[in-house]
């Protein structure tokens, strides 16, 4: 008998457990707001950078980043922490609800 047929059809899947996130890149974040500002996703929501906050924000270091902002979100990758510190500015982790 062939392979696929002795194999189970059904098993374990890990789709309901995955975790999704809004992603934005530090470039766009830079392009849309003023220096000082507070980017929270409420915000980013409002600038068109995410589509809904029923999603945690994940910021990605693409792109540059010379406005010194104080950014909330769920999650940061390493290299946007550090343009983030770089421009002077104040990452900071959110619990996300």
């Amino acid at each position: 008998m062939a392979t696929h047929r002795r194999m189970p059809k059904r098993g374990f899947s890990n789709a309901k457990f995955e975790r999704r996130f809004s992603v934005v890149n530090v470039g766009a974040i830079g392009a849309v707001f003023e220096s000082g500002a507070h980017v929270t996703p409420q915000a980013m929501l409002e600038a068109g950078l995410i589509r809904s906050v029923a999603m945690p924000v994940k910021i990605l270091g693409n792109g540059e980043l010379s406005k010194k902002l104080m950014i909330d979100a769920a999650k940061f990758s390493r290299s946007a922490e550090e343009k983030v510190r770089a421009a002077g500015g104040e990452s900071r982790v959110v619990a996300f609800k």
